[in-house]
């Protein structure tokens, strides 16, 4: 019989009037969101309507404008959020040294993230998952688009962190995988975890949703100067 997975000790992570300033422009503004434990939210509206903006805003690579963001009764801290016990976050950019191997990507990854060396039962779990467990000595530089989507996702078993930022997670992804990361996102949400996704293709996990493009900000005269 396998062991139960433990389940996080979680906080609702909310948004109250948040804003984010890019490029000279408010992206959005007054924005109000609420992911409680073992909940999913979509992040839907247009391209350029500041879905991943948001979700790096949250990750804290973004300054937010206005507005606060809370962890619980704790205001999020800014600039480490990536790098803390709490997120794991996976944007566009695949992050992955194409010089090193699968293998060394994900030990280095791992080293940051949590200063102690990977599991390789914890590595070779994460490649099989997404079918990457032959190719975990071959060079990132010779994968295809997909392999690396997929080799960026392992992150979310790689790092056990309750919070999970994910940006366009289906790209690339074939039925099979897309039915794989269906599957990890619902048992994360069963362990207590949130998940903040944006993404315009159906996963088939049951969330919440805002559309980011409701609050779109309405450009000053100043902004449309910049």
């Amino acid at each position: 019989m396998d062991t139960p997975e433990p389940s996080f000790d979680a906080k609702a992570l909310s948004a109250h009037g948040l804003a984010c300033r890019r490029g000279g422009r408010m992206v959005f503004e007054g924005l109000d969101f609420s992911v409680e434990p073992g909940a999913l939210l979509y992040l839907r509206g247009a391209n350029g309507s500041g879905k991943s903006t948001l979700l790096r805003l949250i990750a804290g690579f973004v300054p937010a404008a206005d507005g606060e963001l809370m962890y619980g009764d704790d205001a999020w801290g800014t600039g480490d959020a990536a790098l803390s016990e709490a997120v794991v976050y996976v944007g566009h950019d695949h992050g992955l040294k194409p010089a090193l191997t699968l293998r060394e990507n994900c030990q280095t990854y791992a080293r940051i993230m949590t200063g102690k060396s990977l599991s390789e039962n914890v590595l070779y779990d994460a490649a099989e998952t997404f079918a990457l467990d032959r190719l975990l000595d071959q060079a990132v530089r010779f994968f295809s688009s997909g392999q690396r989507h997929r080799a960026s996702l392992m992150r979310f078993l790689l790092a056990d962190r309750p919070v999970w930022l994910m940006d366009e997670p289906t790209v690339g992804l074939d039925a099979d995988n897309r039915e794989k990361l269906a599957g990890l996102m619902t048992r994360h949400l069963a362990r207590g975890g949130l998940i903040l996704a944006a993404t315009h293709d159906p996963i088939g996990v049951a969330g919440a949703t805002v559309d980011v493009s409701q609050y779109a900000a309405r450009a000053t005269v100043q902004e449309g100067w910049l």
